[in-house]
């Protein structure tokens, strides 16, 4: 059948059966992976993240704490001022937080329900650690340590 006498529909009908394989395979090899990367990328709502907690947590310089606690009271008198109530002074609050801090006036070292409760967490873990045929923690320096960890959260 020569190829002058097939009809115009019937040339359609042959080059898309023909060009359908073809199609077929480079969408195969070729989108794959843009498939896959489809919702990927630096604005993307599932991103991986580092692991937090990957790095030795070190304690907030005094700068540093002085720096947060004045960040903090500067927005609370910004709301109170925008709310019409009266003007807070950074300066003096600042001033009684670190003199409090000082004082040690906020330790969690000094709340004895949450150092007994530490402890019993430590005689717990050195219970399993004997039983794990592992050495057992100095209790005093553990509950130290973890109330240290306490404090320093959020820094």
């Amino acid at each position: 059948m020569p190829v002058a006498s097939l009809d115009p529909g019937m040339i359609l009908i042959v080059v898309a059966l023909l060009a359908i394989p073809f199609a077929a395979l480079a969408f195969a090899t070729g989108a794959g992976k843009a498939l896959k990367e489809i919702g990927k990328g630096p604005f993307a709502i599932e991103q991986e993240f580092p692991a937090a907690g990957t790095g030795p947590m070190r304690p907030a310089t005094r700068a540093e704490r002085e720096a947060e606690i004045r960040q903090m009271l500067e927005a609370r008198a910004y709301r109170a001022e925008t709310r019409g109530d009266k003007p807070v002074d950074v300066d003096a609050e600042l001033k009684k937080l670190l003199a409090a801090d000082q004082a040690g006036g906020s330790s969690l070292g000094e709340d004895e329900d949450l150092r007994a409760e530490v402890k019993s967490l430590v005689v717990a873990r050195n219970e399993r650690r004997g039983r794990a045929g592992k050495k057992p923690l100095d209790v005093e320096k553990e509950i130290e340590r973890q109330l240290r960890e306490l404090e320093n959260l959020g820094q």
